[in-house]
This record gives C-alpha cells, structure tokens and sequence, in this order.
C-alpha cells in the first residue's frame, strides 16, 4: 500500500492552471522530498492532500493510505508540521508539554484534563526528539531548533502514519537544520513514519531522503529514488 498516490492530478485557480496531469506515489516506509521553486504549486499539492482545498471539480485523483481523499476521514493517521509553525507561541505562557499535549484533545476532549495515558505519550514524544528534559520549559525560551523539535513531538504524539511538512527546517542554523534531518531519518527509519517533506534544501537534505521530487512549472518529476523507476516517474 501507498502512503500517497496521486494519479492524473488537475488543479486550477479559475483560469489558472497550477498542477498539470501530477502522477507521484510515495510508499509506505519512505522519506520522500518535494522540491520545487515559489509558485510552482508545492503548498497548493500540499493542501489538496490535507483536506484543506476539495478536488471538487478537479480532474484526477488522490489516495492517503490507501483511500479516496474524497472520503478520507482518519485524520489522527496524519500529522502535518506547517512552516514557521512556532510563531504564534513565541510570547505564548506555554510549556513544552501543554504544546506537545494540545494535539491530544480529540482524545482528552476540550476542557479535560490529560490522565495517565496520555501524559505517558507526550512524554515518549518527547523522547523520540530528544527534548524529554525541557518539558517543564516556556516555548517562548527555546532556540528555533528546538522549538522546531517541539513541533515535532507534537506531530509525532498522535502516532501518525504519514508526516507531512512544509519547510520544517526554515529559520534554523546549518548545524541545527543536520541534525534535525538527521532525527527525521531516525523517526522514519525506527518507528516506520512516511515522511513528505516540502523544501529547498536539496544539497543537505539528498543523504538523508529516499526519494526526491520536483514540481516545476505544474509537472511532477523524479529525480532521485532510491529504487529503481519504470521509465513513467512512478516508482
């Protein structure tokens, strides 16, 4: 089964036409990349696949572990990690672990507090990147990278299938952009999570990615894979 499968992808703005006959899969297991320049419809692929744009009126297909996005319902099997997605907690009196746990609340429910289990999954959140002893920490007080590790947990707390994210490294210092790279491959390798992953970072990204993509002008193409390709751009 596919983590995603798109097949004979049509999009447009009113005249406009964005994405043209997009055929890509990612497999489940895989760190795919998806590179392409400003404009060339990356956030626009991204937010067909999150729900947040309909194929209403769209040619073509899309398929999220193996079901129609159309009637896609299990949300908590995707996780996404927007850019710059720590901005809005900056001056925000949160702690590491109110932020991890905030993405629990369809478990916990709204006004509930959080039990047993699940402060047990923010904890090990936090432990798969490595923030375990910041959990009592403002938000606000961390660097960029670790602030980035923290959303993160927060995708990962969930337990997700497929992790989706839009330029997670953006801001963050060379060293810190390595390592976190690095983390991601950890993640994707030992516990199994399909990682999409939207950037510009081809150079220091290609050790660590499976698979590379690039969107150009509204055609999808495969430029790296680590399997052999059948001549279609499909893998």
């Amino acid at each position: 089964m596919d983590a995603i499968a798109v097949k004979e992808l049509d999009f447009s703005y009113g005249s406009t036409q964005v994405l043209n006959h997009i055929n890509f899969t990612v497999p489940m297991g895989r760190f795919a990349v998806l590179l392409g320049q400003n404009g060339a419809g990356k956030s626009t692929l991204l937010k067909l696949m999150l729900g947040e744009l309909t194929l209403n009126g769209a040619a073509g297909n899309i398929q999220l572990l193996g079901r129609d996005i159309r009637q896609f319902k299990n949300w908590q099997e995707i996780s996404y990690v927007p850019q710059n997605g720590m901005a809005s907690y900056q001056n925000f009196p949160a702690s590491v672990e109110e932020i991890v746990q905030a993405n629990l609340y369809a478990q916990i429910g709204l006004f509930r507090f959080a039990g047993k289990k699940e402060k047990e999954l923010v904890r090990q959140a936090l432990i798969q990147v490595g923030m375990e002893s910041f959990a009592k920490r403002l938000i606000g007080r961390l660097s960029g990278g670790q602030q980035q590790r923290i959303l993160l947990a927060r995708a990962l707390v969930n337990r997700p299938q497929l992790l989706l994210m839009d330029e997670p490294t953006s801001g963050m210092d060379e060293k810190s952009t390595e390592d976190f790279y690095r983390l991601l491959r950890n993640i994707n390798r030992e516990q199994g999570v399909t990682v999409m992953m939207v950037t510009h970072d081809r150079k220091r990204l290609e050790p660590f990615a499976d698979d590379i993509w690039l969107l150009d002008d509204g055609n999808m193409k495969l430029v790296k894979t680590g399997q052999e390709e059948n001549g279609n751009g499909d893998i």
